[in-house]
């Protein structure tokens, strides 16, 4: 059968879409500059990779980016790692995303946001300016120099945003992390960072609770020596702020730079504006730094043209400070949208919350996890009939892969008319590789295609490209958002190690992905996390594909043991409320993966537990199984967990199954 026959369309764009769309304006306007034709969006993608350098110069321009120095050409070196992007240009990362906050736009809504222990707080374009000025002038009266770092324990509100833009406005480094993480677990990333500078909340609402966290982040205050001063925001209003003698209110920061203007300070095309983490669960987080010119070139290409989101938009994507998104989302504001910040919980005070809020401040672009829309189609939500969710055009899904039956429910019951954008890539490049576009139609279970100025292939175990089927996700020519360092590795041999030794040259991103003939692509999974039963290849998301469409299955995992030199399929599952992992159930699911996807993806072990261990960004932790099922010395960071209690379970549900190494 073909991947055509495979993959039925669920959604095409309308012909006002072709026309009007901003990617097909942005081709339209190459045209009238002599560039293509070009006949569809792959004859566009292919000009973006064949001429990378004219390309990039071109998103620079119609996106509007600013530079206080023009770059003397697009990429210097072409080395990977090592490229060198827009020599000679001098920019200011704060500048581009408050560019539009002067003249028509300034009175514009340029926030909104939604905690579950405050009001609904809204402000402009023009006051979201002023604060970052205001802000901006505390930290500089408190020694915050250029290149200094500037965290944050912040919810996924106001200042947050302001925050960042405080820092990066005058050269600092932002680098922030979710309340709810542990003290260990922000000094395992803060730590190695040595920020001079603190914005921290005195904890935070979840689920209708209230976690008041004083005495915590004294000790993580006390615990970072390198701090000039710390700026405590009232996130629970009825609770105390901060205390330290080194402590000023949010609001008498404000105060204290009320009236100064951001100075926008020009700086080079590298300079680093975010220092990003990998999850950690396997030893200390890897400090991705990234650079100012790159992530703003790359962050206008994947949310004007590929996610089509302009000054009219309003842009809601629910996240945490802790998880890359969220920088995603900031940068919504060079498009002139108004962004919509949620914090909470995703489920308080139902499922249908996040719905609510898309319909009540007519959301265009609508960004949630793959796992929050299978557990909608689970709860058999029906938002599309119940909300109007009319002003809706694209909804955005990442974090994991989404199954083809996410696709049915989105157009079924969900939100029928929307462009459905499953989007992957990373925190090692704050953004994608693979997405939307609004040019293509959508197809059931795939990701639409390779992003303008992507050059991803699947790579086999020879280095070369797979003619067909899958292989591992590389890139192999520069993206302007790859990192410019990881922190504390002048050398850079720990970036090469991530990213180079396995194809010198070529980026591996650690996925394991197909390419189909109408290049679209499917993600099979983390490639590290890769089954090999009997020498053949599986991708553990070919197995939760089968699995977590079943009625009675609430979440799973699949690894893979070692045993005799070849590998059995594990499978974990915790049943649904009122259900039992029986001999039926068994039966149900292995002939389900045995004819869904084939008898070798069978499991071997079908095993209860009571829960599935997730990231703090809501990712499974398959790894950290994997060794512990398989006897590794290696420790996991626990911290790094969101839940670190289901490692424990798992391991007695093993050891009861005889499935843990003997000694």
């Amino acid at each position: 059968m073909s991947n055509t026959e495979q993959s039925p369309v669920v959604w095409s764009p309308s012909e006002d879409t072709l026309t009007n769309c901003q990617m097909a304006r942005f081709k339209s306007w190459l045209e009238d500059q002599g560039f293509g034709p070009f006949t569809d969006y792959h004859a566009l993608h292919q000009w973006s990779i064949d001429d990378l350098d004219t390309f990039w110069a071109k998103v620079w321009d119609y996106c509007g980016l600013v530079s206080d120095t023009p770059a003397d050409r697009v990429l210097g070196k072409r080395d990977m790692p090592g490229a060198e992007w827009f020599p000679g240009m001098t920019t200011n990362f704060a500048a581009n995303l408050l560019r539009l906050a002067d003249g028509e736009q300034a009175d514009n809504e340029a926030v909104v946001a939604y905690c579950e222990t405050r009001p609904v707080l809204r402000r402009s374009y023009a006051e979201l300016k002023a604060d970052t000025g205001a802000l901006e002038a505390f930290l500089r009266d408190q020694g915050i120099v250029q290149g200094d770092r500037v965290a944050g324990v912040v919810t996924n509100g106001y200042e947050a945003l302001v925050g960042m833009l405080a820092a990066t406005s005058l050269g600092a480094i932002w680098s922030s992390a979710s309340p709810d993480f542990g003290v260990g677990a922000i000094l395992d990333r803060f730590g190695q960072i040595e920020p001079s500078a603190l914005v921290v909340v005195n904890g935070y609402g979840y689920g209708g609770k209230v976690f008041a966290r004083q005495a915590d982040f004294a000790e993580l205050i006390a615990g970072l020596p390198t701090l000039k001063c710390v700026v405590s925001v009232q996130q629970l209003p009825e609770e105390a702020p901060i205390a330290g003698e080194r402590v000023t209110t949010w609001e008498n920061a404000l105060a204290f730079g009320a009236g100064k203007a951001p100075s926008f300070t020009p700086l080079p095309p590298d300079h680093p504006v975010y220092i990003l983490y990998s999850s950690g669960t396997t030893g200390k987080p890897k400090c991705i730094v990234h650079g100012a010119a790159g992530l703003l070139v790359n962050h206008a290409k994947e949310l004007m043209l590929h996610g089509d989101v302009g000054p009219e938009d309003r842009f809601l994507y629910f996240t945490t400070c802790g998880w890359m998104m969220w920088n995603w989302q900031a940068s919504a504001l060079l498009t002139g949208a108004a962004v919509i910040t949620v914090d909470g919980s995703p489920g308080y005070p139902d499922l249908n919350f996040l719905w609510q809020v898309v319909a009540d401040e007519k959301v265009t672009h609508y960004g949630t996890s793959a796992r929050f829309l299978a557990g909608c189609r689970k709860a058999e939500l029906k938002p599309a009939q119940t909300l109007d969710l009319s002003a809706l055009r694209v909804l955005f899904s990442t974090g994991s892969p989404l199954l083809p039956e996410d696709y049915d429910w989105v157009y079924s019951d969900g939100a029928p008319g929307v462009l459905l954008g499953s989007i992957a890539g990373g925190t090692d490049i704050c953004g994608c590789f693979v997405g939307a576009t609004p040019l293509l139609p959508v197809r059931r279970g795939e990701i639409q295609c390779r992003f303008l100025g992507v050059d991803a292939v699947a790579y086999g175990d020879d280095g070369k490209p797979v003619s067909e089927g899958r292989g591992e996700l590389v890139c192999r020519q520069p993206l302007p958002s790859m990192p410019v360092c990881f922190w504390q590795d002048p050398d850079g041999e720990r970036y090469r190690d991530a990213y180079f030794n396995t194809f010198p040259g070529v980026w591996a991103h650690g996925d394991f992905i197909e390419f189909t003939e109408h290049g679209g692509a499917i993600i099979y999974g983390r490639s590290d996390a890769t089954l090999n039963p009997g020498g053949v290849r599986i991708g553990t998301a070919e197995i939760y594909r089968q699995v977590e469409t079943e009625a009675a299955v609430k979440d799973s995992l699949v690894i893979g043991r070692q045993i005799d030199g070849d590998v059995e399929v594990v499978l974990l599952v915790v049943p649904a409320e009122g259900e039992n992992l029986g001999e039926a159930l068994v039966k149900r699911l292995k002939t389900r993966i045995r004819e869904g996807a084939s008898p070798r993806h069978v499991p071997k072990h079908v095993i209860t537990v009571p829960d599935i261990p997730y990231t703090r960004s809501g990712k499974k932790v398959e790894l950290a199984v994997a060794r512990l099922i398989n006897g590794s010395a290696r420790s996991d960071n626990r911290d790094a967990l969101a839940n670190p209690e289901a490692l424990d379970q798992i391991r007695e549900c093993l050891a009861e199954a005889n499935l843990l190494p003997k000694g």
